[in-house]
């Protein structure tokens, strides 16, 4: 067996509190290979699908807006949110006359056209309001008209549309009428926005515009600022609005760049977190109203990533994911995974050609690739189910999986292998399947999603195809109710108390701690509290509690709880780690090593790991800096090589990165864990 396959087996079936309950399929043999090996984990669970999370954009300057076709197309889909008026054309129209001074508006594209075709699919909108040449009374009037004059009830609204595009960090692309372009005063008007709209309906939910960590212009703070977009913005609006709006368009220049770039996503979001954690004084939700990518938008690496990113984001409980665009139209030719591809943004072909006449767009709403993507993404997992923790032998074998409301399970298998068809094993870890399962798998080139019966166990995955398997429990589930999100409280280095609200009586409680796919139970109780001892200080910990009755039965999983334990709480040894200057995809770091002990270091060496594999140390000084692989080093040189007692050394280094910067957090001096202030 491969020594991955073996290892990962290993975790899976070892006899231990790991896993409370067996998996549900036999050891493999030594002299068998299942190929790749998934593993899905039920006591690890992850966040539950919003009733708006499968979302797309609407633009005015699509005919095809509201139509009869292009509804039942995205209903068939599985589409449950729909955002108007489009992108850039937010900060330029006006709801009442139906105009965008400066754009084009199509014919029949006003909003109750839109609202219409938002009702004949069955979905909800997402309105964003004209921050850059509007008012916060336009927007009252919007919302009056909507949920009391017509009775539409939208929910979520946006406070414009990439307001840091405004020219106020160089580039130029999004109107902004104020003579202040920075983001203290879009914070300012924010809140007035939010105010008179909420005046008006106070059920309606306000976003305003953030910046995606690790894309452009996240961490540039510009002159005159009392720090970057985020932290101006949430510092002041952060307060009146309910969540922060990111936009994500990550790059790649081929197939396998482009899909990999979904291992940015936790930390993108989880960094958005701790700013409005930090900076709002509270948890906003998070709605990433566009998304798209830049190789293979019309074909299949285009649905593979579409798939991926969908699923993984609302694992990480992003409310809304909308795809932009429901039409676009060609940009350029070119044939990918043996397909014509037109570099088109949109779902549906919006049947044009290029500039000569030479190629063509299939007909008026032929559906691209990606829309098979979000039809697979919405029958894997709906309102209401929740993502678990999952795993792969195979990096290019991508694999989520959701617990249904009904009791059944799905697991959604992406293979990102362009030439070979991929044998694959499943093991459940607190789940006993039933041995059939239904089969539904879109594969390169495919115009529609097919459906059979499989295995719940195994599965053979088409090249660059996308297969859920959708299960249905070997018994009836009839466990007590799950529990609650829990919370963590008095945190320090070593411990932490975790806390849920109260069940059903006479049931225990058990926490489990998450450790990739797998689980290790820390403990149980009869109460609704538990402390957990003798943890690693600045280690960030994954957390869910399951509920057991009197005959044994278990509950699924709580919602995850995520936290981080404190700093050492005794060192001979602090840092002091500042991000000097930071221009996008690289900064100035300043690191402080102060000597807390009692006896001189004579001779020194600093070491952190970066938490991700696109951070790089470029160059340093004083003292002499090297890489390998995710880990720094800094030796201290002739100058600075003694620290006395209370004395302190500064050195410095230039990084980039081209992925969420997300700060190291463990420093060791000659291997001691240093306090980090």
């Amino acid at each position: 067996m491969r020594p991955r396959l073996a290892a990962l087996l290993t975790l899976a079936l070892a006899a231990s509190p790991l896993i409370a309950s067996p998996l549900t399929a036999p050891a493999v043999r030594a002299q068998d290979d299942p190929g790749t090996l998934v593993i899905v984990n039920t006591r690890a669970a992850l966040e539950t699908v919003g009733d708006a999370a499968l979302g797309v954009n609407h633009a005015i300057w699509d005919a095809q807006l509201g139509t009869t076709q292009v509804s039942d197309l995205l209903k068939d889909a599985g589409v449950r949110a729909m955002r108007y008026p489009g992108g850039s054309y937010s900060d330029i129209y006006h709801w009442r006359d139906h105009t965008a001074p400066g754009g084009y508006v199509a014919p029949n594209t006003d909003f109750d056209t839109f609202m219409a075709g938002v009702r004949r699919a069955g979905g909800q909108a997402i309105v964003a309001a004209n921050y850059g040449t509007g008012t916060p009374q336009e927007a009252a009037e919007w919302v009056r008209y909507a949920n009391v004059e017509k009775g539409y009830g939208v929910k979520y609204w946006e406070i414009g549309n990439e307001l840091y595009g405004n020219g106020h960090y160089g580039a130029n692309w999004e109107a902004d009428d104020h003579p202040d372009k920075s983001p203290a005063q879009y914070a300012s008007l924010v809140v007035e926005f939010a105010r008179a709209m909420k005046a008006v309906d106070p059920t309606i939910h306000v976003g305003a515009v953030l910046t995606t960590p690790g894309e452009w212009p996240d961490g540039i703070t510009a002159a005159g600022d009392a720090g970057t977009w985020n932290q101006v913005v949430l510092s002041t609006a952060g307060p009146e609005v309910d969540f922060g709006i990111v936009h994500w368009y990550p790059g790649g220049d081929t197939a396998a760049d482009a899909m990999a770039r979904t291992d940015r996503i936790t930390d993108a979001i989880r960094l958005v977190r701790e700013q409005s954690r930090r900076y709002a004084g509270k948890e906003l939700g998070i709605a990433m109203t566009e998304l798209n990518t830049s190789y293979g938008r019309n074909t299949q690496p285009g649905a593979l990533f579409a798939a991926d990113a969908y699923a993984t984001l609302m694992a990480n409980g992003v409310f809304t994911i909308d795809w932009w665009n429901v039409h676009n139209g060609i940009d350029r030719v070119s044939t990918i995974a043996g397909h014509t591809d037109f570099h088109d943004f949109g779902l549906l072909s919006s049947a044009n050609c290029t500039a000569d006449g030479t190629v063509c767009q299939p007909p008026l709403n032929t559906p691209f690739a990606p829309y098979h993507a979000l039809a697979m993404t919405s029958r894997f997992a709906g309102p209401g189910d929740q993502l678990l923790a999952t795993a792969s032998t195979d990096p290019l074998v991508k694999v989520h999986a959701a617990r249904r409301t009904d009791g059944g399970l799905s697991v959604m298998l992406i293979n990102q292998d362009p030439d070979a068809a991929k044998p694959v094993s499943l093991r459940y870890a607190g789940y006993s399947p039933a041995g059939e399962a239904k089969v539904l798998t879109h594969g390169n080139g495919d115009a529609a999603i097919t459906t059979g019966t499989g295995s719940a166990t195994s599965a053979t995955l088409p090249p660059y195809s996308i297969t859920t398997l959708v299960l249905r429990p070997s018994a009836p589930v009839t466990g007590p109710a799950a529990p609650g999100r829990p919370a963590a409280s008095a945190v320090t280095d070593r411990t932490a108390t975790i806390s849920w609200p109260a069940g059903a009586p006479g049931v225990k409680y058990e926490v489990h701690r998450r450790v990739g796919a797998n689980t290790e139970q820390w403990g149980e109780t009869t109460g609704t509290s538990f402390t957990a001892h003798n943890l690693v200080p600045s280690t960030r910990y994954q957390v869910n509690v399951i509920a057991r009755d009197g005959a044994g039965r278990v509950s699924w999983s709580s919602p995850p709880l995520t936290f981080t334990t404190a700093t050492p709480a005794t060192s001979t040894c602090a840092v002091t780690f500042t991000d000097v200057s930071d221009w996008g995809n690289g900064y100035v770091g300043n690191v402080e090593v102060v000597n807390t002990g009692t006896r001189p270091v004579d001779g020194w060496t600093l070491t952190f790991d970066w938490p991700t594999t696109w951070q790089r140390v470029d160059s340093g000084w004083n003292g002499t800096w090297a890489q390998t692989g995710t880990t720094v080093q800094v030796v201290g040189g002739d100058s600075n090589r003694v620290i006395a007692p209370g004395a302190a050394v500064a050195t410095g280094f230039v990084a980039s990165y081209q992925g969420p910067n997300v700060p190291p957090s463990v420093f060791r001096l000659n291997g001691t864990h240093c306090t980090t202030r």
